[in-house]
């Protein structure tokens, strides 16, 4: 998930499914509060980059993330299976 203090961003990625990431959720002050707190309940994992976050805030809820994004969005999937392999190894 992109994160700054007012917007947040998850997305979702299943290479079975999926040709590529997806908007799962957005949302701006309050609602970006609510996406933060689900998700750390949830045990998903905050990056920040604001950048992103704002690029990824254009694209609608259930698409697929545009191609110029594609560099940007596997850094953080990267980010995100790099955590879960070190947390599986304990």
């Amino acid at each position: 998930m992109a994160e700054d203090p007012d917007i947040a961003i998850a997305i979702k990625y299943d290479k079975d499914k999926d040709q590529a990431p997806r908007v799962v959720a957005k949302g701006m002050r309050l609602k970006a509060e609510k996406i933060r707190e689900i998700a750390k309940e949830a045990g998903v994992p905050f990056m920040k980059n604001t950048t992103l976050a704002q690029s990824l805030y254009r694209v609608d809820v259930g698409q697929e993330i545009p191609e110029e994004l594609y560099d940007a969005v596997a850094e953080v999937l990267n980010f995100v299976y790099v955590l879960q392999q070190e947390q599986q190894k304990k």
